[in-house]
């Protein structure tokens, strides 16, 4: 029984993995919303690009395209659990690089934005997330967005290709 729990034991290279991606991308989120909330004016949005791509500022108390934004509360709840999710089941079994790195970026998203949602106004739980990317006719985003959107697509990608996600193989 000890020799089958050993070998479920995530390799610590892959935690590595993990935390080099988490730490800095949740770093980068809350530097670049700072950045944003410190140097943007939102009622005057800076273009770049040629309007391909604007720094608006946006304080959003709800999710994605701003859905939700009467559930803060529910959303900063869901955050927590998935935070606990990642850390409490996926991390353990962990077993590819392509996973390592997938947990590492969804925790830099779910970081970044739970941190604006305990530690922003209007208080804790009820925090708004702060948005500054823009492009035209999509959402207002952050990095922690970038991060998350990433984690889907790449886990979208695993699955097409036919790998099957990280599990604990089962006792024979």
């Amino acid at each position: 029984m000890c020799e089958v729990q050993a070998a479920r034991r995530t390799p610590l290279s892959l935690l590595l993995i993990v935390a080099g991606i988490a730490v800095p991308g949740a770093i980068l989120d809350q530097l670049t919303k700072h950045l944003a909330v410190t140097r943007l004016d939102p009622n005057h949005p800076v273009e770049l690009l040629g309007g391909m791509l604007s720094l608006r500022l946006l304080r959003n108390p709800g999710a994605a395209f701003s859905m939700g934004t009467s559930a803060t509360v529910g959303l900063s709840a869901l955050a927590i659990v998935a935070f606990f999710a990642v850390v409490l089941v996926a991390l353990p079994r962990l077993q590819r690089r392509s996973s390592a790195v997938a947990a590492g970026m969804a925790l830099a998203g779910i970081v970044g934005n739970l941190t604006d949602r305990l530690f922003r106004e209007p208080g804790p739980m009820r925090g708004h997330v702060i948005d500054f990317f823009s492009v035209p006719h999509f959402a207002v985003f952050n990095v922690a967005d970038i991060f998350i959107t990433s984690t889907a697509i790449l886990l979208l990608g695993q699955a097409f290709l036919g790998r099957e996600p990280d599990a604990v193989e089962e006792d024979q």
